[in-house]
């Protein structure tokens, strides 16, 4: 293999292997800000009161891009999934205002035939179970709708999944939660286990046929916060053939939220990688959905800087670009998404 210089390696990354990303709140945020207003919000010119817009994500080197399709967990169920078809209803408009930049997805084939195409492919992840209402057959049509993974728990428990945040229970899935596992393997959705107890995860992992994500979590071993990944489902993760999705949550990375930068990120990664191995790591950076992101990392143009920084720590071309694409790109094909 050729050497190369951090420059050289980071440009040659991004062309082949651009950064795709696996959680992004933009949709919300733009329904909190400027009630779903696209063109107000700046999204094409740029806006830095928000971290993500199209100048930004083209200089990040984003090729890929999952926007949550978030509702709160405190909003009763049948209005979480009408907030929940809102928020789809925000992506098909994103990629409608912006056809040269972006390109919806629903399946793996259509982000190989957007990447080609030199846009940023752009996919439906829904986060949080309490916006299927308990019913297989809204799951279902969220499935049609494009909706690409589901994260089974947000901050609250469901009646069927147990939240990592949320009240003790003596369940992870229970039966129905399980079927929900099972169905979503069957219509090509991933299983996104980011949010869920430790419980959740195992019995996820148990039932499940498929590779699932977590689409924003950090190691729980470089900092022991319950929204982490313990190594224990990090070596299952290995053989279910997944990808954790390392976020920048700050108080998810370092026990000084208010400190938090690049290093920590990049300490969460190089554990993922030792534990899980280099095939089941990728980005999740969780833009949008939090105040601020660690420092160096506040927006999403700025993926090259932790790029920059694991070159510097000796990760090869082959390595970030199995983290930036191609690990994930994998988990979509191999999951019949």
């Amino acid at each position: 293999m050729a050497e190369y210089t951090a420059s050289q390696t980071l440009a040659q990354v991004l062309e082949d292997a651009p950064v795709f990303d696996g959680h992004n709140d933009l949709p919300w945020a733009l329904r909190e800000k400027w009630n779903y207003d696209i063109h107000a919000a700046s999204v094409g010119e740029g806006n830095t009161e928000l971290h993500t817009d199209i100048p930004s994500l083209r200089r990040g080197g984003v090729g890929g891009q999952f926007w949550s399709v978030y509702v709160p967990s405190s909003l009763s169920e049948p209005e979480a999934v009408a907030a929940t078809l809102e928020q789809i209803d925000c992506v098909y408009r994103l990629a409608a205002a912006f056809p040269a930049d972006l390109q919806l997805a629903v399946t793996a084939a259509e982000v190989d035939q957007a990447r080609a195409a030199g846009r940023i492919a752009s996919l439906l992840g829904a986060e949080g179970g309490h916006s299927i209402a308990g019913s297989l057959a809204v799951l279902r049509m969220l499935r049609r709708l494009g909706v690409s993974y589901m994260t089974l728990t947000h901050n609250d428990n469901t009646a069927w999944a147990a939240s990592a945040t949320g009240e003790p229970v003596n369940y992870g899935l229970t039966r129905f939660g399980r079927e929900v596992v099972a169905e979503m393997n069957r219509i090509g959705m991933l299983v996104d286990l980011s949010h869920v107890h430790e419980q959740t995860m195992h019995d996820a992992l148990d039932v499940t046929t498929m590779p699932v994500i977590f689409s924003h979590s950090s190691c729980r071993a470089v900092h022991d916060h319950p929204r982490n990944v313990p190594d224990e489902v990090l070596q299952r993760l290995r053989d279910n053939g997944g990808v954790q999705m390392v976020t920048f949550v700050p108080k998810f990375i370092s026990s000084q939220p208010e400190q938090a930068g690049i290093d920590d990120v990049v300490a969460h990664l190089e554990h993922a990688r030792e534990v899980a191995g280099i095939d089941h790591i990728g980005l999740g950076g969780d833009y949008d959905g939090v105040p601020a992101g660690p420092k160096g990392l506040e927006r999403v143009s700025e993926y090259p800087a932790l790029l920059s920084a694991l070159v510097e720590r000796g990760w090869s071309n082959q390595d970030l670009a199995k983290l930036t694409w191609e690990n994930t790109v994998r988990v979509l094909h191999d999951a019949g998404v």
